[in-house]
């Protein structure tokens, strides 16, 4: 342990009892009823209640009259049987008392009545081909790994219900990424050192094949402690049981850091003196930190002076993901990998807004230190993995097809109401690989794993097939469109390219759907016939007074949902366009989960939709051009995908 004397002692933590049910006033014990021995006449009592009723008429016009002064509560009817709770104790999103980032889609509470949702609408949701529990709430993806033939993924999973709380280590199995195998609990909070949850953490394979466990636990007194944990039977390739160290915890937070602010140790890496080393997020007052650690056996450790990388301004960094990547060669690289020809990403997790940031720089092994290419572009102010909903990822080595594979959690954005009453909450994303983009020498390449192909199967072709401005074309795929893999490529016509002229109007995704004079255009999935639930997917081509055009990459989720307690925001970003190619988009719809990946996956879009209407064989595909001047052709490929298996 590396700051046995240094540690402040643990603190207690405010108990959060916001979550638990509205306390129920136990029933009095029956007592016997004795005759009044003075009864009150009727006319006594009718007097009395004329007397209350004109007490509280002249109580209401006083509250009239003086409206809610500062200090009154504000009610908010909607909390529990009858109880209701001020604005000043309404509680926060689930996780944050606990000292992690907010598991809740809170905005939504305000946003109307729920949805009376039924159980046919409801068991649409599940996905076909996605990782999800069976039951009960699922978020970070934990230890990744291909361990003798078996892929591995570990999750934080609530085996009590479908809201965040309870955490423990699920875990399921592979040889595919795509079909899985549920496998018994991995670890559960047992020890004083991981009562209050066994949290996020990762794996690493040691050079002679020894597999080490790090994760972080929360103390009985709430503090964010570092431990080991190994398989209790190496031999066994499924991993099913795991044994903690009794020497637990092996790292505390330092001095200097909240004792709440020390979580996700990374996988491990090899220095050049052969010791391996870690990085944990953490933060000092509002910048972003990652220390690093060196170790040789994973149960001391020491700090190195400095940080990996910090970034002011961006708050608590959650689930560091540090590895190389190849600008040579198209495959990924083991975690130690590093030298000429070999780029670092560091990613992080931002608490505060709760996306998966990343950049790509130079990392010195010799100092501990990693420098972005681009100071502009730094870590948690710049480039994303996604931007739509995806957090907390995790990549991992696959050494046996040298690929480097990336988790995400995808979480739930409809009422929580709403996943309780379904039984379940949140999804993984489509593991996806990670190449370094040798064309724009800027971003990283994410693209979903080749094993989901052998999921498509009826194919239909539509082959260059124009869209006019202000039009949509429905897409006959002769079935159901709420399982699909799509590849569709956009030509614009180039005399409207090259007469457009430019102009200082600046444009975003999620601040408007403003028609121009080359675009919105792109597809209409999850749509019903009468487009009165729709989620367009689409390009958006701007040009500024210097001739300069910049495209956008968006899914619109406004008009996704008749529901009122959903997501409606819309996501995107723009997406680098090199001269000679087309516009390319590739989408996997699953039931409530879409996934966008534009230029070959330069921009990534994750969706979670809730269709009321749009749902079994009332979904829909539709091309749709709404630019206001230029026609496209689109040419697409549309597969039928079937369902993976899930034991």
């Amino acid at each position: 342990m590396s700051h046995p004397n240094t540690f402040r002692e643990f603190r207690n933590s405010e108990t959060d009892d916001s979550f638990s049910s509205c306390p129920r006033t136990p029933l009095l014990d029956s007592a016997p009823v004795h005759p009044s021995k003075n009864r009150r006449r009727p006319s006594t009592v009718i007097l009395l209640l004329m007397l209350g009723m004109l007490g509280v008429a002249l109580l209401v016009v006083v509250a009239v009259k003086n409206g809610n002064g500062p200090d009154e509560e504000v009610v908010n009817p909607s909390d529990c049987d009858g109880t209701r709770l001020s604005e000043k104790t309404r509680p926060v999103a689930r996780g944050v008392a606990e000292g992690v980032s907010a598991k809740s889609f809170w905005s939504l509470l305000q946003a109307g009545p729920t949805y009376p949702w039924t159980a046919k609408l409801l068991a649409w949701q599940t996905t076909a081909f996605h990782f999800q529990p069976i039951k009960n709430w699922m978020n970070d993806p934990n230890g990744p790994l291909l361990y003798k033939g078996w892929y591995h993924l570990f999750y934080q999973y609530n085996p009590y219900g479908a809201v965040w709380g309870n955490i423990v280590w699920g875990h399921a199995v592979s040889r595919d990424l795509i079909h899985w195998r549920h496998l018994p609990l991995a670890m559960v909070p047992d020890h004083w050192y991981d009562i209050n949850g066994v949290w996020t953490g990762s794996a690493t394979v040691l050079e002679d094949g020894q597999l080490v466990m790090l994760y972080t636990g929360s103390t009985n007194e709430s503090v964010q402690v570092q431990n080991l944990a190994y398989p209790a039977d190496p031999v066994d390739p499924l991993l099913v049981d795991w044994v903690k160290y009794s020497g637990n915890p092996v790292l505390v937070p330092p001095p200097g850091v909240e004792v709440k602010d020390f979580r996700d140790p990374t996988t491990a890496w090899l220095t050049p003196e052969g010791m391996w080393r870690i990085a944990i997020g953490s933060k000092v007052n509002k910048t972003g930190i990652s220390l690093i650690y060196d170790t040789n056996d994973f149960k001391t450790f020491k700090l190195l002076d400095g940080v990996l990388r910090g970034v002011p301004g961006t708050g608590m960094w959650e689930c560091v993901d540090f590895y190389p990547v190849s600008k040579i060669m198209e495959n990924g690289l083991d975690t130690s990998v590093n030298g000429p020809g070999v780029k670092h990403v560091m990613k992080t997790s931002l608490d505060d807004d709760r996306n998966d940031y990343y950049a790509l720089g130079s990392y010195d092994s010799d100092a501990g230190i990693w420098t972005p290419d681009d100071p502009k572009i730094d870590v948690g102010i710049g480039l994303r993995y996604d931007y739509g909903i995806f957090y907390a990822s995790k990549t991992f080595y696959d050494k046996a097809k040298n690929r480097r594979i990336l988790w995400g959690w995808i979480k739930e954005t409809d009422s929580e109401k709403a996943d309780i009453q379904k039984g379940w909450s949140s999804l993984q994303a489509i593991p996806r690989t990670i190449l370094f983009d040798k064309k724009t020498g800027s971003n990283i390449l994410q693209w979903p794993v080749k094993e989901v192909e052998r999921l498509r199967q009826k194919k239909n072709v539509f082959d260059k097939v124009e869209v006019k401005a202000g039009s949509v074309v429905h897409l006959d795929v002769c079935s159901a469109s709420d399982q699909l893999d799509i590849a569709a490529e956009f030509e614009v016509d180039q005399e409207a390219l090259s007469g457009l002229e430019g102009t200082e109007m600046t444009y975003s995704c999620s601040s408007s759907a403003t028609r121009g004079a080359l675009g919105p255009f792109g597809l209409l999935v999850l749509a019903n016939d009468a487009l009165s639930e729709q989620t367009p997917v689409y390009f958006y081509i701007s040009k500024d007074t210097q001739g300069n055009f910049k495209t956008f990459f968006c899914a619109d989720h406004s008009r996704s949902s008749e529901a009122t307690d959903v997501d409606k925001r819309i996501y995107g970003s723009t997406v680098p366009v090199l001269k000679g190619e087309k516009l390319s988009m590739r989408i996997l719809v699953d039931h409530s989960i879409v996934e966008s990946f534009a230029q070959g996956g330069r921009t990534c879009i994750t969706s979670r939709i809730y269709p009321t209407k749009a749902i079994y064989e009332d979904a829909k595909i539709f091309l749709f051009n709404n630019a206001t001047d230029a026609g496209i052709t689109a040419s697409l490929q549309i597969w039928q995908m079937s369902a993976a298996y899930a034991h």
